[in-house]
């Protein structure tokens, strides 16, 4: 096809439309405009909320690193910088997890307008719920794997072995012992929404069961900070246990 056959067939399509199309298409251009602007300003507000949040957290920056320290004891750096980076990542997070919720509210209320009122009612629910599950658990990890996982660890140590653990490589384990446990308990919430809507039923969770438990050991695998059995099974056993939670919610309080 030549190109002026392509540019007399696009002038034709031009102006065969009709005003209202023409106005239709406008609108859909306008209105998809108004969606990226929508976007744009609910990230800044949102990175405006993860700066502030960390800059706060920044003048309470050593209260923090004594409180994630407290389970491994003295730490020590390694290279001039190390200390003062290691401030920074900790503000970062800190700032991160307390600025979650405002984060969380932005997302939803960016997909608000597209949704149905039971809709709205039913996200009014899960949004809070899924924070307050993040933060548990956080909180059971820090309080009770955590603690169990440097003991282990620190347990190697002999008259002839001595553990010598940097800031740096310490913070970036605790982060990557944290953060899956908030993922981790947000599986009640997600199997209850898909039993909600018909996907899955208890009987056919518990036909599952055996597939689970070798999944919640692969993802224990793939999301340990170590490659060591006991980190792998310390995150495997919380999402057994959660999913047989599940279940039991499923089949009493959802009748499914």
């Amino acid at each position: 096809m030549s190109e002026e056959t392509t540019e007399s067939t696009y002038e034709d399509y031009v102006e065969d439309r009709t005003p209202k199309q023409i106005e239709e298409q406008q609108q859909g251009n306008m209105s998809l405009l108004k969606h990226l602007d929508e976007l744009r300003t609910r990230l800044i507000r949102s990175f405006i909320a993860i700066g502030i949040c960390s800059a706060i957290s920044y003048f309470f920056v050593e209260d923090i690193v004594h409180f994630i320290t407290a389970p491994a004891g003295k730490l020590y750096y390694m290279q001039p910088a190390e200390a003062f980076f290691t401030f920074l990542k900790v503000s970062l997070f800190s700032g991160f997890l307390m600025s979650l919720p405002v984060v969380v509210y932005n997302v939803w209320v960016f997909f608000l307008p597209a949704l149905t009122p039971k809709e709205k009612a039913t996200i009014g629910i899960l949004v809070p719920a899924s924070v307050l599950l993040f933060f548990t658990g956080i909180t059971f990890s820090y309080y009770l794997v955590l603690p169990a996982g440097i003991k282990f660890f620190l347990g190697f140590a002999n008259a002839d072995l001595q553990p010598l653990l940097s800031i740096g490589k310490y913070l970036d384990f605790v982060v990557a012992f944290l953060l899956p446990f908030g993922f981790i308990f947000e599986l009640p919430l997600v199997i209850m929404v898909l039993a909600k809507i018909g996907l899955v039923t208890s009987a056919f969770l518990r036909k599952q069961r055996r597939m689970l438990i070798f999944l919640s050991f692969v993802i224990g695998a793939v999301v340990s900070p170590t490659p060591d059995m006991f980190s792998q099974t310390m995150i495997a056993v919380p999402v057994i246990l959660l999913y047989e939670i599940s279940i039991i919610i499923v089949r009493f309080i959802l009748r499914k």
